[in-house]
C-alpha cells in the first residue's frame, strides 16, 4: 500500500507539532522517521494510523484521502515501545485476537483463526510458546509476539514506534537484523520510528530525517550519510565535526591560516565546514589543521581523540588504535571529505 502525506500541518492547543509535512511511502518500502525528541515523527505515525486528525492537509492510501478513516478502515497494524500485551491471555491468543474481534461478516473460523496464529509464531520463531503468557517471556519474545500481533491482519500499513527502545543494546542488534528479514519476506509497507541512528541506516530502505516538526531530508542510508542537505543532517547523522571558515582566492582557511583544502565554488560569510572523525588524512607537513590531543577514548579498532584547535575550538579525529600521541601531543591532519554550509539564521 502506498502512502502520501501531503502538506500536513498539525497543531496540539495552536502549538505546531508538524510544519506543511509532505512525503511519499513507497508500496513494501521499510522506511524509518528518524530524529531527537520533539521533532514529530510520532506525530507524524500517529497521523498516518488515524489515531490524530491533520490541522489542514491530507493522507492518502492509494489514490483514496484517508485524513478522516479510522483506524479500522485504514487496517493499520501497530507496534508500540512496550509492547501493549494483554497479559491474561495467553500468546497463542494475543496473536489472534485481531482477528477473533473482527466484525462477524469478515472473521475466519476460529480454525482458520488458529492455524493463521500458529504460522506466524512460526514466522517469529516462537514455536512451542502458544501456551505461555506475556510475563513467562523475555522483552525480546514479547516484541515478536507484539510483531505478530499486529501482523495476523494482514494489514495494509505496519507502523512501528520505536519497537525496540525498552530492550538492551545485544537484544537490539538481534531483533533489527530478525525485523528486516521478517519485512523482506512479508514485504508490508512498513514505517518505523526511531531516534537512533544505527537502527535506522542498518534497516530502513529510506530515511526520513525529522526536526523541529519538518522534514530535513529524505534519501537512502547512503545518500543521507554521505551527502546531508544541511547542518542539521550531517551533526545528528553520525558523528562529526564542524568549524568556522573563510575563503581567499578559493582556499579554505580557519583562525586566518591556511588548511589545505579548496573550496570548488562561492563561500559564504562565516561559513561552517563540517567533516567526520573517519574522513581526515594526517599530514607531516603543509598547510593543515593543528589541534592539541585533549581526550581520548576507543572506538572499535580505532582511538577517537579530541583536539583543542585556536579560538576554544574542538574536533574529533580517528587514529590508528597504535598511533603514539599521548596527552598534549600536537597532531596536524586535513579533511577528506568535507561540506560547507552557510550559517543557520
Amino acid at each position: 500500500m502506498q502512502v502520501r502525506v501531503a502538506n500536513v500541518r498539525k497543531e496540539f492547543d495552536r502549538f505546531p507539532a508538524l510544519h506543511d509535512v509532505s512525503l511519499d511511502i513507497v508500496s513494501g518500502e521499510l522506511i524509518a522517521l528518524l530524529g531527537p525528541s520533539g521533532s514529530g515523527k510520532t506525530t507524524l505515525l500517529r497521523l498516518i494510523a488515524g489515531l490524530e486528525v491533520p490541522t489542514s492537509g491530507q493522507i492518502f492510501f492509494g489514490d483514496t484521502d484517508a485524513s478522516e478513516w479510522t483506524v479500522q478502515q485504514r487496517n493499520i497494524g501497530f507496534v508500540f515501545q512496550h509492547y501493549a500485551l494483554f497479559r491474561h491471555m495467553t500468546v497463542l491468543e494475543n496473536v489472534a485476537f485481531g482477528l477473533k474481534v473482527r466484525p462477524r461478516s469478515t472473521r475466519p473460523l476460529a480454525a482458520e483463526i488458529r492455524r493463521r496464529a500458529l504460522e506466524l509464531l512460526d514466522l517469529v520463531q516462537l514455536s512451542g510458546l502458544e501456551k505461555r503468557y506475556p510475563n513467562q517471556l523475555s522483552g525480546g519474545q514479547r516484541q515478536r509476539v507484539a510483531l505478530a500481533r499486529a501482523l495476523a491482519i494482514e494489514p495494509a500499513v505496519l507502523l512501528l514506534d520505536e519497537p525496540f527502545g525498552a530492550l538492551d543494546a545485544q537484544v537490539r542488534r538481534e531483533l533489527r537484523k530478525w525485523l528486516r528479514e521478517i519485512h523482506d519476506r512479508t514485504g508490508h509497507t512498513t514505517v518505523f520510528v526511531t531516534h537512533d541512528q544505527e537502527e535506522a541506516l542498518e534497516l530502513s530502505d529510506r530515511l526520513c530525517v525529522m526536526s523541529q516538526g519538518r522534514v530535513e531530508q529524505v534519501g537512502s542510508p547512503d545518500n543521507v550519510y554521505d551527502q546531508p542537505e544541511s547542518p542539521f543532517v550531517f551533526g545528528f547523522i553520525g558523528e562529526s565535526s564542524q568549524l568556522p571558515v573563510t575563503s581567499v582566492e578559493g582556499g579554505l582557511q580557519f583562525a586566518g591560516q591556511p588548511i589545505g583544502v579548496r573550496a570548488s565554488g562561492p563561500v559564504s560569510d562565516n561559513a561552517r565546514l563540517f567533516f567526520r572523525p573517519h574522513d581526515i588524512e594526517l599530514v607531516e607537513a603543509g598547510p593543515a589543521l593543528v589541534g592539541t590531543l585533549s581526550a581520548s577514548r576507543r572506538v572499535g579498532g580505532t582511538r577517537r581523540v579530541e583536539l583543542a584547535l585556536d579560538g576554544g575550538h574542538h574536533a574529533e579525529i580517528d587514529l590508528p588504535f597504535d598511533h603514539p600521541a599521548t596527552a598534549h601531543s600536537r597532531i596536524a591532519f586535513r579533511p577528506r571529505r568535507w561540506q560547507l554550509f552557510a550559517p543557520t539564521t
